[in-house]
């Protein structure tokens, strides 16, 4: 079954909307590098969540095809790029798997 592993983050302060898209298209970019990664999509709030948003400045939705792929995307270099990048951006993230 598909797998949806959403993640929110809140950024440090002084992130800059350009460190942001750049994060957000190496982010992006790992679609077609790990495999069972389907797709990856990251952005900001809309308008009207912002309030319950809880301080959590964007977010990211990744579908993988069944959840072993999990550990392969985790531990895979490409998403350990992104990661190590997240860390110099974010105080703070909140992750979560689902499977439908």
């Amino acid at each position: 079954m598909t797998v949806y592993h959403i993640v929110l983050f809140r950024l440090k302060q002084g992130v800059t909307p350009a460190q942001v898209q750049t994060w957000t298209t190496i982010a992006e970019g790992m679609v077609g590098k790990i495999p069972g990664l389907v797709s990856l999509k990251a952005g900001g709030p809309l308008p009207i969540c912002v309030p319950r948003a809880k301080g959590f400045d964007m977010g990211l939705v990744a579908v993988l095809e069944k959840p072993g792929d999990l550990e392969g995307y985790a531990t895979h270099p490409a998403h350990l790029e992104v990661h190590k990048m997240r860390e110099a951006l974010c105080e703070e993230t909140l992750a979560y798997d689902m499977e439908f």
